[in-house]
C-alpha cells in the first residue's frame, strides 16, 4: 500500500525531478517506508511505499521491467498475485521480487488492459511504455484506492491524492461550483468531479491511455461494472452455503502480508464475523474499537457506544483489543487536518474513522473493515421501500432522487446558494447527475425486486464508493492499509445473483420514515420490522452469536445529533454564526443559519448538513 505520483508533458519539456519529489514527499504519509523517484525527458513517476509485501529492497518502486521499457508505480495489493504469477510462469516469465507490484507489471506486458480482468483486489496503477511514449492509468473495480487526475493541452499531472497534484507550480485551481452543488445535494459528489476545478478522480473500474503522439484526452473506458440481477434458481439453502464458503475465503484470502494485521471491531455483525475467521488463522491478531462518551447523549444515540459488544468479542476471539473513547471535543479540534487529509468531503461524519485508524497505525500497518456488506446484502431497507412501487420507472427515480437530496433540495437552493452561484447551479441540474448513475432510459415497468436490485446497484456505485474514499484518506493518513473482504471479487459477483427475497423480507409491507424526524427513526423501524441483510444474518450467525445477528442495524458514527445542540453547540456557532464565516462568500447566512436552528431548537435533525457546512468552511481555510 503505497502512494503514486506522476507527470507526462505532451510538449515534450523536461520533467523536474524536484516537482516530482515534491509531489511524493507532501504525501509521504501514505508510504513511510521508502521513496523512489524515476524521471527521463518528459515523463517522471514518485512513489512513497508501506512495505507489506517483500519487504526487501526488491519490491521498491518505481519499478522497471525485464527489458527496461516499461515503468510502474502502483498502489494496492492483489490478493489473487501468486496464481497470476504461476501462469505467468508458465508462459515463461521469470521473477526478481516476491511483490505483487512486479505481478501487476508483467502482467501488463502480457495481456495490457486485459489483466485488470485477472486481478482480485485494489489498485491505482500507473505504467509508462518508453517505446510507445504511452501511459496507461487505472483503478480497481469498486474504488478502493483512488486516483486522480489534472489534464491539460500541455501536461498530464495524477497522483494518490490531490495535494500532491498542488505541487505543481502550473497549477492554480479553485472551488468547483458544480462539486459543490453535487456535495450540497447528496452530502457526496456522484460524478468525476472534485472540490478542485479542473482536478478529477478516474472513475472506479475504468483506464485510460494517454499518448504523446496523439494527445487524446482523458478517455475513461469501463471494464467492469455491477450488475445485480438475481439467479431464481438459486435456493436459500444453495444462497447461505456458497456465501459462507465466499465470505470465509474472503477475508483468508486477505490475511497475506508479512506485517502485523488487525481488524477494525465494532458490536456489529459484519466486523464480528471478520474477526473471528482472521483470529482463527492469524496468530496474535489486534481488533481495535472506537466508543463514545455518551454522558451528554439522548434518545437513540444512548445505544452509539458499542465498546461492551466488543469488548465480548475480543475476549470471545482472543484478540489483543485496544480501545479509544472520544468527546464531543475531539471533532472541534481534529478538523483542520481532518480536511487536509480528506481533502474531497464526501458522505457523513468520518472523524472517528480518523481517530481509530490513529490508533490502529500505532499498532499494525493492515486491517480488515467490514465495508460492503450493506451494500451488496441490503442493508438499509427503510431506502429501498420507499421507492419499491411505482408505475413506470421515471416515477421511480423521481422518488429515489427526492430521498437522496440528502442535504438541500432543488427547491431550496435559490435561497441556500449567493446570487451570484445560483445561476452557476442551476447549469448544472444534480437530477441529471443522478439519472446519469440509475441509467433508467427505455426501461419497461420493472417488478419491486428490479426496483430494489437498481438501489443496490447506485448505493454501490455512490455512497459506497464515498465510503471508500474516505477510508482510504483517512487509514493512509496514519500510515494503515484498509482491507475489504466483502469487496472479493468472487463474493460481489455472487451476491448480486442472490435474489431479493433472501435478503429483505418486507417487499408487501412498506414502513416509511421520515428521514428528518429527530431521535429514534430508525429504532421505530426496527421496532415493526427487523429486516435487511437476511441471508448475510444467516450466514453471519456461523461466526457470532445470535444476539449479534439478529439486532438493531447501528452504524458507525458519534452522537453528533445530540453533540450538536449539546456541547458543540458554541463551536458551531463561533465558526459558523457570523457573517465573516469563510462559506458565506457561496452560501446564504439566514437561510443557512435558520437549518442550524431548527435542529438546535429539536426540530429536525440536521446534523448531516451541519457536519457538510463544518467541512466546507474548514476545506475553504485550508485549501483557499
Amino acid at each position: 500500500m503505497c502512494g503514486v505520483a506522476g507527470i507526462l508533458n505532451f510538449d515534450k519539456s523536461p520533467v523536474s525531478r524536484n516537482i516530482i519529489k515534491k509531489m511524493s514527499d507532501v504525501i509521504a504519509h501514505r508510504g513511510p517506508d521508502g521513496e523512489g523517484i524515476w524521471v527521463s525527458e518528459h515523463v517522471g513517476l514518485g512513489h512513497r511505499r508501506l512495505a507489506i509485501l517483500d519487504l526487501s529492497s526488491l519490491g521498491k518502486q518505481p519499478m522497471i521491467s525485464d527489458d527496461g521499457n516499461m515503468i510502474i508505480s502502483y498502489n494496492g495489493e492483489i490478493y489473487n498475485y501468486v496464481q497470476i504469477r504461476a501462469n505467468l510462469t508458465s508462459l515463461g516469465y521469470k521473477f526478481r521480487s516476491n511483490s505483487d507490484t512486479e505481478v501487476v507489471l508483467k502482467a501488463f506486458q502480457e495481456w495490457g488492459s486485459e489483466c485488470l480482468h485477472k486481478f482480485n483486489g485494489m489498485f491505482a496503477i500507473a505504467i509508462y511504455n518508453i517505446s510507445e511514449d504511452e501511459l496507461f492509468l487505472a483503478r480497481d473495480r469498486y474504488g478502493i484506492k483512488p486516483l486522480y487526475v489534472y489534464h491539460d493541452s500541455r501536461k498530464i499531472v495524477f497522483a494518490s491524492e490531490i495535494k500532491s497534484i498542488l505541487q505543481h507550480p502550473d497549477i492554480e485551481t479553485d472551488l468547483s461550483i458544480k462539486a459543490l452543488n453535487e456535495y450540497f445535494s447528496f452530502q457526496n459528489i456522484f460524478s468525476n468531479l472534485t472540490f478542485f476545478e479542473g482536478i478529477k478522480l478516474i472513475p472506479a473500474a475504468t483506464y485510460t491511455f494517454l499518448s504523446c503522439a496523439k494527445n487524446n484526452g482523458l478517455n475513461f473506458k469501463k471494464y467492469w461494472d455491477y450488475n445485480f440481477a438475481e439467479d431464481l434458481t438459486i435456493t436459500e439453502k444453495d444462497a447461505i452455503s456458497e456465501t459462507s464458503r465466499l465470505f470465509e475465503r474472503a477475508v483468508n484470502r486477505q490475511l497475506i502480508g508479512e506485517v502485523e494485521l488487525g481488524t477494525f471491531l465494532s458490536g456489529g455483525m459484519d466486523s464480528g464475523a471478520i474477526t473471528a475467521i482472521a483470529a482463527k488463522n492469524f496468530k496474535n491478531l489486534k481488533s481495535f474499537t472506537c466508543g463514545f462518551d455518551l454522558s451528554s447523549a439522548s434518545g437513540l444515540e444512548l445505544n452509539f457506544d458499542e465498546r461492551q459488544k466488543a469488548e465480548f468479542l475480543s475476549n470471545r476471539y482472543k484478540t489483543e483489543h485496544y480501545e479509544i473513547v472520544l468527546k464531543a471535543g475531539d471533532m472541534e479540534r481534529i478538523m483542520p487536518e481532518l480536511i487536509w487529509h480528506l481533502e474531497d468531503p464526501r458522505v457523513g461524519q468520518c472523524y472517528p474513522n480518523f481517530y481509530i485508524s490513529r490508533l490502529a497505525g500505532k499498532f499494525v500497518k493492515v486491517t480488515l473493515a467490514g465495508t460492503g456488506g450493506d451494500e451488496l446484502f441490503a442493508g438499509y431497507p427503510w431506502r429501498y421501500y420507499r421507492a419499491v412501487v411505482n408505475d413506470y420507472p421515471e416515477q421511480y427515480l423521481d422518488k429515489y432522487y427526492r430521498y437522496w437530496q440528502r442535504l438541500i433540495s432543488d427547491s431550496e437552493k435559490p435561497s441556500f446558494y449567493q446570487p451570484d452561484i445560483y445561476p452557476q447551479i442551476w447549469d448544472y441540474q444534480t437530477k441529471n447527475v443522478f439519472k446519469s448513475v440509475m441509467e433508467l432510459e427505455g426501461r419497461p415497468i420493472m417488478s419491486p425486486e428490479e426496483y430494489i436490485n437498481k438501489s443496490l446497484y447506485f448505493e454501490s456505485k455512490t455512497f459506497l464508493h464515498g465510503l471508500l474514499c474516505v477510508e482510504d484518506k483517512l487509514s493512509m493518513a496514519n500510515g494503515l492499509e484498509t482491507r475489504v473482504p466483502f469487496l472479493d471479487n468472487d463474493l460481489v459477483d455472487f451476491a448480486m445473483k442472490i435474489p431479493v427475497k433472501y435478503k429483505l423480507k418486507n417487499l408487501t409491507e412498506i414502513i416509511r420514515i421520515n428521514e428528518n424526524e429527530p431521535g429514534r427513526k430508525t429504532q421505530k423501524y426496527y421496532e415493526k420490522t427487523n429486516d435487511g441483510k437476511i441471508i448475510l444474518r444467516k450466514v453471519l450467525s456461523n461466526y457470532v452469536p445470535e444476539l449479534y445477528t439478529n439486532g438493531i442495524k447501528q452504524g458507525f458514527s458519534a452522537p453528533d445529533a445530540s453533540w450538536f445542540k449539546g456541547e458543540s453547540i458554541d463551536y458551531i456557532r463561533d465558526l459558523l454564526f457570523t457573517n465573516n464565516a469563510e462559506i458565506y462568500k457561496y452560501l446564504q447566512p439566514q437561510k443557512v443559519q435558520s437549518l442550524m436552528t431548527l435542529h438546535f431548537e429539536g426540530k429536525e435533525n440536521k446534523r448531516l448538513l451541519i457536519w457538510s457546512l463544518l467541512c466546507f468552511e474548514w476545506w475553504l481555510r485550508v485549501f483557499k
